[in-house]
C-alpha cells in the first residue's frame, strides 16, 4: 500500500500538470484571438489603402493622365473586390496596389496634398498592421509547435495561421516633400 506522502505528491503533481495544461490552453486561445483581431485590423487597413488609391484616381484634379488613372482605378477596385482572406490572390492583388502606389512617387509633386497624405498614412498603417499580424502568427505558431500542445491537440481543429507577406516597403509611406507641405510656397 502507498504511503500518505506518495499519495499527496501524486495529487500535487496532478494539480500542477492540470494547471499547466489549463494555462497553456488559455494562452493558446488568447493567441488565436489576437491573430483574428490582427487579421481584421490588417484587412481594414488594406481596404483603406485601396480606397485611398481609388479616391485619388477618381479625383478630377488628381493630375494623372487619363490612362494612368484608369489603371489605378482597376487596380484599386480589384483589391476591394477580393474578400477571401485565405485566397492566394489576395497577396498578388495587394502587391499590385503597393506597386501602383510606389509608381506614383514620380508624380507626387503634381498630386493633391490631401491625397498624398492619405496614401502615405494608409501605406504606413498597412505596414504596421501587417507587422502586428505576422507577430501574432509567429507567437501562435511557436506555442503550437511545442511538444505539449501538439501531443494534447490543444489547438483543436483550428487551422495553423499563415503569415501574410506583401511588399509594403513603398517610399510613398515617407512624409511629403518640403514643397508639398502646408504653407510651403511653390
Amino acid at each position: 500500500m502507498l504511503s500518505a506522502g506518495w499519495l499527496i505528491a501524486a495529487v500535487l503533481v496532478a494539480i500542477l500538470l492540470t494547471a499547466w495544461v489549463t494555462l497553456t490552453l488559455t494562452r493558446l486561445d488568447r493567441l488565436h484571438a489576437r491573430v483574428d483581431a490582427a487579421q481584421a485590423a490588417l484587412d481594414a487597413q488594406l481596404v483603406r489603402r485601396a480606397a485611398a488609391l481609388l479616391h485619388l484616381a477618381e479625383r478630377p484634379d488628381s493630375g494623372l493622365a487619363p490612362g494612368r488613372a484608369e489603371e489605378l482605378i482597376d487596380t484599386a477596385r480589384s483589391a476591394l473586390a477580393v474578400r477571401q482572406w485565405q485566397e492566394s490572390d489576395r497577396g498578388v492583388v495587394e502587391n499590385q496596389v503597393g506597386r501602383a502606389i510606389a509608381g506614383l512617387q514620380q508624380d507626387r509633386p503634381r498630386l493633391p496634398l490631401e491625397a498624398v497624405t492619405e496614401l502615405a498614412e494608409a501605406a504606413t498603417r498597412v505596414m504596421i498592421a501587417r507587422r502586428f499580424f505576422n507577430d501574432a502568427v509567429r507567437d501562435t505558431r511557436t506555442l503550437r509547435a511545442r511538444r505539449m500542445p501538439r501531443l494534447l491537440h490543444l489547438a483543436g481543429r483550428r487551422e495553423l495561421p499563415l503569415f501574410f507577406d506583401i511588399d509594403d516597403t513603398s517610399m510613398f509611406a515617407e512624409s511629403p516633400t518640403p514643397d508639398q507641405r502646408p504653407g510651403a510656397t511653390p
